[in-house]
């Protein structure tokens, strides 16, 4: 390695040191969470190709009578206000009856609704469709939105304030959330970027490979918090989604009966209906059986199917009292009740982890967790509040494929997520690198879910420990592991527990963050790759990775590799981008860190633009498949 090299590399080691914090969980090891480390994903953004980004409707704004707050409704309810016309905050405000419309020689076409600036009376403003402005009482009229053929701001106009201090001062709220002008309408700004408004109400699909956050949300469809996105949630084609919903209206046409959820597992078809009923299909969908309905009335919301036991399937109940979580094991012939003490509200979402046996249910009092034989009817237990979420309904629950994540829908606020609190003291064993479940390599990084671990041994080799928290350890294999699994005895400060995990001699993992954006580094730089900061046709970037075995010179495990000559991996090492070959110039340690390794690679000068899927192989095993964003 030259001395620019290693130079650059020491340099921008503490830039990636919290990045590396967060993806490890070392971010929260100091001390021990009473409640889960809760990280909200993404922010209140829309991108619509508007003035500015949007959020979710709003149907009312108005001013304090000095002019230095403002107020809105937002469509879920609740009032915000602000003082400096960037953050917002809860208020207690009650909205104050709407103002009359006021006279005037004429009025726009569409645009019925009339105001009069406090500040000056022969300036109006009209909305409907548009935003109107008038500077002579309303003889004449000035579309203010109009762009083309379509509102720079969006449609659906529902409420505008004028300010009492400036007549050029305006606010309007539509159903692309809040907006102002500070010129009469001549330019617009959106006040969306904080406003707690976001529209979501369903999880489509949680971060995975190159895949990011996916939300179904009201009048806009699918929304994607892509990995490494900075700005705003973008919409998206979702042929999941799209299915989902073809289902249901075919199957509503098919039964008689408005369909309100639906999930599938194999050949098993789970349905739910608005008057409360449940339907299973055992062969695809050829033939339907009804159940009886649950009671008393009240749409089924969700639907949850295990994958991989189709027998088991959840069912949460749009009503406040009664049975509103409800359990099958055979394929939805029989349900069961397992809403014993919950609280009263209405459920909206349901998830669970069969093989830990934890439900979670999103009702409109937030999240609650129980514990329940998810293979065999049995008596219900009581349930516990998820602590730590904003004080609002939760729309919708769901776990990551290997039950270690816990995503919540949160009425206006957006998602959360947070490592699913049903792992404390059930210690579970993933890769450091993307939290799956894949085979260890000599060399490689594990984290250990739900328990400080004190000390790890295994086949007769320590295995050191790097760090630890009450709900979360990172351990690394020693680099002399052999065989094709391994038998781990952990002790923790509540007892021994044995664990076992298959070994291979290469098992690569590129690091990605908890909202799934990998760790991709600007060569040059040491800047993180993401779509702000994106690769360059004919560049460089390191890919930060583990579990790609041995490497020359042997090393010890434990110890971080040196910033300089960092020993170099033996296993071959491919890199591919949207599938074809790229040039790896080098694989070896990440300089000054323990258990991860480095991997170089150089880009061609022609290269597509936009986002592309990269992986890494060895030996046959590939890593996971991550996004990186690419420009000429």
């Amino acid at each position: 390695m030259c001395h620019r090299d290693t130079f650059s590399w020491g340099s921008r080691r503490a830039r990636i040191a919290a990045a590396l914090a967060g993806v490890l969980g070392l971010a929260t090891l100091a001390s021990a969470q009473s409640t889960p480390d809760w990280r909200h994903i993404g922010n209140s953004a829309i991108d619509l190709s508007l003035a500015s980004p949007a959020s979710g409707p709003a149907n009312r704004v108005w001013y304090s009578s000095d002019g230095s707050r403002l107020f809105v409704l937002a469509a879920a309810g609740r009032v915000f206000e602000t003082s400096d016309f960037e953050t917002w905050r809860p208020s207690t405000a009650v909205p104050p009856p709407p103002d009359p419309n006021a006279t005037a020689p004429s009025v726009p076409a569409g645009a019925p609704a009339v105001r009069v600036s406090p500040a000056d009376r022969l300036r109006l403003y009209a909305y409907g469709g548009h935003v109107f402005r008038s500077d002579d009482g309303g003889l004449s009229w000035a579309n203010v939105t109009r762009f083309g053929q379509r509102s720079i701001i969006g449609g659906e106009m529902r409420d505008l304030a004028a300010s009492p201090r400036d007549a050029d001062e305006i606010v309007v709220a539509n159903g692309a959330g809040v907006w102002r002008s500070l010129d009469g309408g001549v330019s617009w700004t959106g006040l969306n970027d904080s406003l707690p408004n976001f529209p979501a109400r369903k999880i489509l699909a949680v971060p995975r490979g190159a895949g990011g956050l996916r939300v179904a949300a009201d009048t806009l469809g699918p929304l994607e918090w892509a990995p490494g996105e900075k700005q705003a949630w973008r919409q998206v084609d979702d042929s999941a989604a799209a299915q989902d919903s073809a289902a249901r209206k075919a199957l509503s046409a098919t039964l008689g009966v408005e369909i309100t959820a639906f999930a599938s597992a194999g050949d098993f078809l789970y349905a739910g209906s608005a008057d409360g009923r449940l339907w299973n299909s055992l062969d695809k969908g050829r033939s339907w059986t009804g159940s009886a309905g649950t009671g008393e009335r009240g749409a089924v919301e969700a639907i949850f199917a295990d994958v991989s036991e189709p027998r088991l399937a959840l069912a949460a109940v749009g009503r406040a009292t009664g049975a509103r979580v409800l359990r099958t094991v055979d394929g939805g012939h029989y349900w069961d009740d397992l809403t014993e003490d919950l609280p009263e509200a209405v459920a909206h979402g349901v998830t669970a982890d069969r093989a830990a046996g934890a439900v979670y249910v999103a009702t409109d009092r937030g999240v609650f967790m129980t514990r329940a034989d998810l293979s065999a009817a049995g008596p219900a237990n009581p349930w516990t509040a998820v602590q730590g979420l904003p004080d609002a309904l939760a729309f919708d629950v769901r776990l990551d494929a290997e039950g270690n994540q816990l995503f919540v829908a949160v009425a206006g606020y957006g998602i959360y997520a947070a490592l699913a609190p049903h792992h404390a003291g059930n210690p579970r064993l993933i890769n450091a690198a993307d939290f799956s479940q894949r085979a260890a390599a000599p060399g490689s990084l594990l984290s250990v879910l739900g328990n400080r671990v004190l000390e790890v041994r295994g086949d007769g080799l320590n295995f050191p420990v790097l760090a630890a928290s009450d709900t979360e350890t990172q351990i690394q294999v020693p680099f002399g592991a052999r065989g094709t699994s391994l038998s781990l005895a952990l002790e923790t400060g509540s007892g021994s527990y044995r664990v076992a995990v298959p070994l291979e001699a290469v098992s690569p993992a590129i690091f990605v963050d908890r909202d799934g954006t990998p760790l991709v580094l600007n060569a040059d730089t040491g800047v993180l790759l993401d779509a702000m900061n994106t690769a360059h046709s004919n560049a460089r970037f390191e890919i930060l990775m583990t579990g790609l075995g041995r490497v020359r010179p042997d090393w010890p495990s434990g110890v971080a590799a040196p910033l300089v000559n960092p020993p170099q991996v033996v296993a071959p090492v491919r890199a591919y981008l949207d599938r074809a070959p790229v040039e790896v110039t080098r694989a070896v340690l990440a300089p000054g860190y323990v258990g991860l390794y480095l991997v170089e690679v150089q880009l061609p000068a022609i290269v597509n633009c936009g986002p592309a899927e990269l992986y890494v192989e060895s030996e046959s095993h590939e890593s996971n498949r991550v996004r990186v964003w690419i420009e000429p």
